[in-house]
C-alpha cells in the first residue's frame, strides 16, 4: 500500500509516515480513486468515501484489514 502511494505521488516510500496526512504529501482525489481502482483489481475492495475520512496510511490500512477480516469471517 505504501509503495502504490508513493509511486503516484512520486516520492520515497519511506517519506511516508502512518499517520501522515496522505493529502498533505500531494494524494488528490484523482489518484486516491486510482488506487482505489488498482486495490480492487487486486481482490481488495475499498470504500472511497470512508478512505476520504481517514487520510492516512494507518487509517487506510486499518479499513483493509476491516475488509480482510470480514471477508475472511464470512468464509468461516
Amino acid at each position: 500500500m505504501r509503495r502504490d502511494i508513493a509511486a503516484l505521488i512520486h516520492i520515497d516510500p519511506e517519506e511516508i509516515g502512518e499517520d501522515d496526512n496522505l493529502a498533505d504529501l500531494g494524494l488528490d482525489s484523482m489518484r486516491a480513486m486510482n488506487l482505489v481502482l488498482l486495490w480492487q483489481e487486486r481482490g481488495v475492495h475499498l470504500d472511497f468515501a470512508r478512505m476520504a475520512e481517514r487520510p492516512t496510511l494507518a487509517g487506510w490500512w486499518q479499513l483493509a484489514r476491516q475488509r480482510m477480516d470480514a471477508i475472511m469471517e464470512a468464509r468461516s
